[in-house]
């Protein structure tokens, strides 16, 4: 099964050093190469890997500047290409992620059903349980609010570190626009579906045990709120006017105009009527609702629309299919 792929796993590493040496003996057979990315760690995670750890397939590669978790795994994945790995694991270094589900993430990619598969912690019911409430919480709002900016309604968890990726995708992934901190699983998946990759959720088991997560919702809630905006503009400018048009780039303006009139007009209305004691005529009335209950029907259109235009051709199969004609002209010519 793994003999036709070369796999690399990625562990970006900062202060993990209680836990990088269980994950790294963890990794089975399947993986060729190892890269530990010591992100300028003050505990100097890459020199005490290379002192405890003597799995040959093991490279360290360390920043002199701490770049965060995005590009800790953006240079992994540079290191992974240059050396031709056809997939790339990332998975964190603080033991709360199994690497024994490595081949489940790597063979929806091996088969060709997929170009990117990451972790997903919701599947099993039960195991919810075992998630602190807070976290629960917050992922679960993060999530609603990654569907809306990066397209990919059938994914849930999108701070899941636990990912995969196919070679060629990587390569066409903007590396210097990619966020380099808490934000960058969920700009990933922005960035792969401005590329149509397909992307699936692998169901997994998360370990809680003394860590503590960096990831203080409070902290990042109003820089998400920012940047999912930021995102969903450009994914809507990219996908229903720049790339292609269809009713759903009419729905969507025409909805969201609607029922601003609709509201604002309403609103006027409504604070007249207080001024002046007076009750709106059921015309105004009408003037008022009507608007909005147009602008409503026509913005679901466009979510149906939009929910229902997920990725499903991958993008590895069009690529390769694309360079074997280039290929054969190329052949023909001479």
């Amino acid at each position: 099964m793994y003999l036709s792929s070369k796999v690399a796993v990625v562990i970006p590493s900062y202060k993990v050093t209680n836990h990088i040496l269980s994950v790294i003996e963890a990794i089975g057979p399947e993986v060729s190469l190892i890269y530990v990315i010591d992100d300028c760690c003050p505990d100097g995670t890459g020199d005490f890997v290379e002192s405890n750890c003597d799995d040959e397939r093991l490279l360290v590669i360390r920043h002199v500047e701490n770049q965060g978790v995005g590009g800790a795994v953006m240079t992994g994945y540079q290191a992974a290409i240059d050396q031709d790995a056809d997939i790339i694991v990332k998975i964190d270094g603080d033991g709360q992620m199994d690497p024994r589900l490595i081949p489940s993430l790597i063979f929806p990619i091996m088969d060709g059903r997929a170009d990117y598969t990451k972790g997903n912690r919701f599947f099993d019911l039960e195991e919810i349980r075992a998630m602190p409430k807070l976290r629960l919480f917050g992922n679960a709002v993060l999530s609603f609010m990654t569907k809306l900016s990066s397209g990919y309604w059938n994914l849930f968890d999108p701070t899941n570190g636990f990912t995969a990726i196919h070679r060629d995708v990587a390569k066409s992934l903007p590396f210097k626009k990619i966020s380099n901190r808490y934000f960058f699983e969920t700009d990933m998946l922005f960035r792969l579906n401005t590329l149509r990759a397909v992307v699936l959720d692998i169901p997994m088991d998360a370990k809680y045990g003394e860590e503590i997560s960096g990831l203080k919702i409070s902290k990042v809630v109003g820089e998400f709120f920012v940047k999912h905006v930021r995102n969903f503009t450009k994914r809507i400018f990219y996908n229903y006017y720049l790339r292609d048009m269809s009713l759903a780039s009419i729905e969507l303006p025409l909805g969201l105009s609607f029922f601003l009139f609709g509201v604002i007009f309403g609103s006027c209305q409504w604070m007249n009527s207080v001024s002046t004691g007076l009750s709106s005529s059921a015309g105004t009335v009408m003037l008022s609702a009507l608007p909005i209950i147009i602008g409503l029907q026509l913005t679901l259109a466009f979510l149906g629309y939009d929910i229902s235009s997920v990725p499903n051709s991958p993008l590895q199969k069009l690529r390769k299919s694309y360079n074997a004609k280039k290929d054969n002209g190329a052949q023909n010519a001479k």
